[in-house]
Parts: structure tokens; sequence; C-alpha cells
């Protein structure tokens, strides 16, 4: 009862990153409220998951195995969180800002008439003094995401409904194991008392998966393109130089929206947050929006005609200068110092 609850997304047979990072950022929540941290696996062939929930800070590790459940679809999903839920007594629900999240959550949050934010880049537990009504609220979920177009930051609460729930972006948090081994409780679902028999008129007759052959998560090295760049043809030395120096291809979303790049290599507060050791940003003026998304990267390098552009405040090394004129530079250079 009033514990916080993650549910957890599957990835070829694993527990999804983004399920890690909510489970490493839920542990810290739990501690704060003096809770448990209970993780919620469903799908089919579980066995061994509840040792990598463990390992992320899990104290409790539900799991719902049925070989009807082994691809994901809406009813069954929701009712199984629900009933769950209805039993449990959660004060606390997190899912990712995935496609599996954004469909199961508002699902299970109207079922459950409790409030859900979407999309959140930050969760905190904190207090709220509701003037009007004289009441204080304590250890409240603090969900904090941008709004209006990214123009501003929100802090949004639910103090009155339970459980209070959130969606939380991708690569947002860290995703770090406990430091020292750890164990819990496995709890077994009887799917069949959960479900009703129309949870499963809808089948998965054939499943395909077509990934992205960008991966600006995991990427060590970032070469990012901003509307500075000035142009598509432009961005092709971005790709040579990233080539050479065994780097992905980022960019800022007004680099996307004027068609240099592809959406899925956006990054910010709109696009994915990234971490790499090395970030080069060029031609990239470093609003608020951007910077969201990459102000964690280990170092951060600048290449910008404008001393005063704000990525220079947070760039670790700033070079003043044209990317066409500095770019082609950095490869010559790279190429003389690698032979």
């Amino acid at each position: 009862m009033d514990n916080l609850f993650v549910i957890c997304e599957l990835e070829n047979g694993k527990i999804a990153d983004i399920s890690l990072e909510l489970l490493t950022k839920g542990r810290k929540l739990a501690g704060q409220l003096g809770c448990k941290q209970e993780a919620l696996i469903i799908g089919y062939k579980l066995k061994g998951l509840e040792k990598e929930a463990f390992d992320y800070g899990a104290d409790v590790v539900w799991l719902a195995d049925d070989a009807r459940l082994e691809h994901y679809t809406t009813l069954p999903y929701t009712s199984i969180a629900v009933e769950l839920f209805r039993q449990e007594k959660p004060q606390v629900a997190l899912l990712g800002a995935t496609s599996y999240g954004r469909d199961l959550g508002p699902r299970v949050s109207s079922a459950l008439n409790s409030g859900l934010t979407a999309d959140c880049t930050a969760l905190e537990i904190g207090e709220h003094t509701d003037k009007r009504a004289g009441k204080t609220y304590k250890n409240l979920l603090l969900q904090i995401r941008p709004a209006f177009g990214g123009n501003i930051i929100a802090t949004i609460i639910n103090p009155e409904n339970k459980p209070q729930m959130a969606t939380v972006r991708e690569g947002v948090m860290k995703m770090e194991k406990c430091k020292e081994p750890r164990s819990g409780e496995v709890k077994k679902i009887d799917v069949d008392k959960f479900v009703k028999p129309e949870d499963f008129l809808v089948k998965v007759i054939e499943r395909r998966m077509e990934e992205s052959g960008v991966n600006l998560k995991r990427a060590p090295v970032i070469v990012a393109g901003g509307y500075g760049v000035g142009s598509k043809e432009n961005f092709e030395m971005l790709y040579r130089f990233a080539e050479l120096i065994g780097a992905e291809v980022g960019a800022s979303r007004a680099a996307v929206d004027a068609g240099f790049a592809e959406h899925d290599r956006q990054i910010g507060q709109t696009g994915v947050t990234v971490r790499p050791k090395l970030y080069i940003a060029c031609g990239i003026s470093g609003q608020v929006q951007h910077i969201a998304g990459m102000q964690e990267s280990a170092m951060v390098i600048s290449v910008n005609n404008d001393p005063e552009a704000p990525i220079n405040k947070i760039a670790d090394y700033a070079i003043v200068g044209n990317v066409e004129d500095v770019i082609p530079k950095m490869i010559k250079y790279y190429k003389e110092n690698s032979k």
C-alpha cells in the first residue's frame, strides 16, 4: 500500500532502458517518500527479469507471465495494471513516454480516476500549499515538463487522487545499477483473475518492428548541427566529419524544421535527450529547448560565428568561426594527427 510502482516495458526480451532509468530514479523518490519501490512486468517468458529489476532498485517485482501476453495489446495489459493498482493502491506510478506508455498510461489513469502528466523531463518530491483551501500537501510528486511549445517549464501536481501518474521521456533520467547486490520479493500474478475473455478479442497475427538506424542515446560522440550550418548540403560535411571520428550526427529543432536533417536526429525537449562523452555543436545557438537535451554531455565543443551564442556559456571549448571554415580544418587536422 502507498508504494511507488514502475510499469516496466520490455524490449527484445529485456527490460527497456527507459524502465531501468525510471527504476533508478524511482528508488531515490521512494527513499524520500519512505516507501518501497515495486515493478510490474507483463509479458511472456519473464524468468530472470526480476534480477535486473532488483539490480536497479526494485524491492518487489510483480510478474504477469502468460503466452497470450507475449506482445503488447492494449486491453489485457490495461486490465492487469488497473486491477493490480486497485488492489495495491500505490501513491505513485511511472511509465516511459514511449508508444507503450502513451497508450497504456492514459487508459490506466482514466480507469482509476487519477491524473497523468505526459512527457515529463524531471520528477521531484515536494510540498504544495493551496492558499484558497488553506491546505498544505506534503510528499507530492512534482511532475516537471516543458509547456507552450517548450517556452516554459511547468510543474504539475495531483494532490487529491492516487496514484499520481506520469510518463517520462527517454534519456532524461540516469540509468544506474545499485552499488551493492540486491534481492527482493517476487510476486506472480494469476493472469486469469485479472483479465476478462474479451480482453483477448484482438490477437497479434504478425508483428514487424523496424528499428531506427539512428541511435543517438547510446552514441559516445555526437556531431550536432543547427540552423547556422546553412543548408542540407552543408550537413553532408558533418556526416563526413562524424564518420571520420566515429560519431553520430544530431540536429537542433531549427535544423530539422528547415529540412537539413531527419526528425529522428533531433535533440532537445521536443527530440531525444543525450549524454555523450563528447558533443560537438555546430552552428547551434543554444536555446534552452536544445540545451535541455544535451546539457549533461561530459564535454561540449561549440563551433559558432557568434561569440555571444548561449551555447558558448556551457561549452568547455568555444570555437568562434563559420562552420564551413572550421569543420574542414578539423577534418584535415584529425587526419594528419591520426596517422
